[in-house]
């Protein structure tokens, strides 16, 4: 008898926002190769999303892909409802779209401190809350919100981000509480520093000084956050819910 793999995504339909690129890429990739059929949305460059599609595709497992601003309800509430209707169910929403605008609060304007806000707290609002109806029908479901140390522990220049990402993580235990009865569990994720495009542009100074402050000396991968979300989406995890895991090398410890 075969033994039962609680990792196992086999069969499972997901969703993640900002799904084309970074962390988000890295999500759809890990998601598909554990077994999971995975529809993802992107802001701008369609094909971008295409390659990371015929990627998913290869695997053997669907993959639906979407045009569409994180910031519109409406929009978040049409996704869904698109991905339940082709697959007939929605397991797990991975809620990771998110921009920086990073200044001090001195030349930070109402527009970046709104974009900011916006596009990483109110997309968690849109997709979580188009996607409770589904999931409480089914009485399962995982929703996994991508918070970040930041929202722990604060940053200089990133007012508008860290309270973004803090925000993240109050609306995560608050969720949890909400429909933890119906089978649902709510959780996030904090990466710490992760090697990306956004901070390949860093100089080499400023990424000596990042690792000295990481116990583990050393900058994170984008798999790192994959196979925490993956364990997240799993049975593996059926009895976490409310908690905030930081995926950092012991930096916000």
């Amino acid at each position: 008898m075969a033994m039962h793999n609680p990792f196992s995504l086999e069969g499972k339909n997901i969703l993640v926002t900002g799904g084309s690129r970074g962390i988000g890429k890295a999500i759809v990739l890990g998601l598909a190769a554990q077994g999971a059929n995975v529809a993802f949305t992107f802001a701008r460059s369609e094909e971008a999303a295409k390659e990371v599609q015929s990627e998913v595709e290869k695997t053997g497992n669907k993959c639906l892909i979407f045009q569409a601003d994180a910031v519109d309800f409406s929009a978040a509430e049409s996704v869904i409802n698109e991905v339940t209707s082709a697959w007939g169910s929605l397991d797990v929403v991975v809620n990771n779209a998110g921009i920086t605008k990073d200044t001090l609060i001195m030349r930070m304007t109402e527009q970046q401190w709104d974009d900011v806000i916006n596009t990483n707290l109110k997309s968690v609002f849109n997709y979580s809350k188009a996607s409770i109806r589904p999931m409480m029908r089914q009485r399962s479901g995982s929703i996994i919100n991508i918070s970040s140390v930041v929202g722990i522990s604060g940053n200089a220049g990133q007012t508008n981000y860290a309270a973004s990402k803090s925000g993240i993580i109050g609306f995560t235990k608050s969720l949890a509480k909400e429909v933890a009865s119906r089978g649902i569990r709510v959780n996030a994720v904090a990466p710490g520093y992760i090697t990306t495009e956004m901070t390949g542009k860093l100089s080499e100074d400023v990424l000596e000084s990042i690792t000295k402050s990481i116990p583990l000396a050393k900058a994170g991968q984008v798999d790192d956050i994959a196979n925490c979300v993956i364990y997240l989406s799993s049975e593996a995890s059926k009895y976490i819910t409310g908690e905030t895991i930081r995926v950092d090398g012991g930096m916000a410890m």
